[in-house]
């Protein structure tokens, strides 16, 4: 397994047990439809999350939740679309993004973006 995988397991990791942390649901991990993967879906009793996990070891692309591009939005959008009506669900759905650096002292920087982007 490539160093950029073992980063982003380890990103997704971090932001399971972030979510857990703030008193979110893990509902599924890695939820797939056609060719969109969506990285966590949670729950809060109010909505349904479909989280988007970038994570990044340096700043030199830029910020992590700036390669979240919108084609990759749709895709999500249409995962979700999909999930919800496999589950019956009919709650307010969201989408958020965790962005999660790892700094050179090998600590981590988490940032939660909630309503990230909007449905298609």
């Amino acid at each position: 397994m490539g160093r950029h995988n073992e980063l982003g397991l380890l990103g997704e990791e971090k932001a399971v047990a972030y979510l857990l942390e703030k008193g979110y649901t893990i509902l599924e991990r890695n939820y797939r439809f056609g060719r969109a993967e969506v990285d966590i879906i949670a729950g809060n009793g109010a909505h349904i999350l479909f989280v988007e996990v970038k994570t990044r070891s340096s700043l030199k692309f830029g910020y992590p939740e700036e390669a979240l591009n919108s084609r990759k939005q749709q895709l999500i959008s249409k995962a979700a679309s999909e999930y919800m009506y496999q589950h019956k669900l009919e709650m307010e759905i969201r989408f958020d993004v965790i962005s999660i650096l790892k700094l050179k002292d090998g600590s981590w920087q988490i940032e939660h973006l909630e309503d990230a982007f909007f449905n298609y």
